[in-house]
């Protein structure tokens, strides 16, 4: 059930230069959150934001009516969010969109560049209860960008790519050594992250014949359909990435790979 509520914010963790996680508390039970949803939150502290800005939901915690989003501060609505206070009020819709598949394999990638590493927190905790066996891919163009690995760690493998090379393998993630040779030993991909990224990622799930879903982050200012600047093409016409989406199989899309 979609709920528009002021959560109460409990504080930030600073990752890097440029990257937190905060934490806000729901002032009821939380609704049901599934790995893949999104919420829209308010910037209010800002005369130059009016819309609200999509978060893939990081991790959600019923015990403690609590949701976390991680964050990447790109401009102003980022930067204000990442300077609110204990005790201040936000206000979000959630949970909206759909929500990534249970695969019937048990190996599964999970392919994240930069900031699409924010939905697979509750993906990896959701696998794990499912007996799957999940290995976590995370580029970055900067051996500091990357962050969180620990985080992963409880819930499968971690591998890592940095462009600069200073950690894990050099290059793009598309490049990491385990997607060498014609067969893949995944039976499943889901990733995220920039649209050449996850682009590249559905083209070598193409060929070595691997069910993939994409969490496509198109700009989403409404979050229900309403003023059409989430759009993206499928092999059914035009969809709302905001209540299609944003979690789509890449089947469904006319991506060109």
């Amino acid at each position: 059930m979609k709920k528009v509520e002021d959560f109460r914010v409990l504080g930030h963790k600073w990752l890097n230069y440029s990257s937190y996680i905060i934490e806000l508390e729901a002032p009821e039970p939380l609704s049901p959150v599934q790995p893949g949803n999104f919420a829209e939150i308010e910037i209010s502290n800002s005369p130059h934001v009016f819309l609200r800005r999509p978060f893939s939901i990081f991790d959600a915690n019923p015990l403690t009516n609590t949701l976390s989003f991680y964050v990447k501060v790109i401009g102003e609505g980022t930067r204000v969010l990442g300077k609110a206070r204990k005790g201040d009020k936000v206000n979000i819709i959630y949970p909206l969109g759909n929500a990534f598949s249970i695969p019937e394999k048990k190996n599964i990638l999970v392919v994240a560049g930069g900031s699409g590493i924010a939905p697979f927190i509750l993906y990896g905790k959701a696998m794990q209860k499912q007996g799957k066996q999940v290995t976590f891919l995370l580029g970055a163009r900067k051996a500091e960008d990357i962050v969180l690995t620990e985080m992963f760690r409880p819930y499968g493998e971690v591998l890592i790519t940095t462009e600069d090379g200073l950690l894990g393998e050099k290059g793009m993630v598309t490049q990491h050594s385990i997607f060498i040779g014609k067969d893949s030993p995944f039976e499943h991909i889901v990733t995220c992250g920039p649209e050449p990224m996850m682009k590249a990622v559905a083209g070598i799930a193409r060929k070595k014949k691997v069910s993939c879903e994409v969490s496509l982050e198109n700009t989403m200012a409404c979050g229900f359909g309403a003023c059409l600047c989430c759009i993206v093409e499928t092999v059914d016409g035009n969809k709302c990435v905001c209540t299609e989406g944003p979690v789509f199989n890449i089947n469904q899309l006319t991506w060109q790979t």
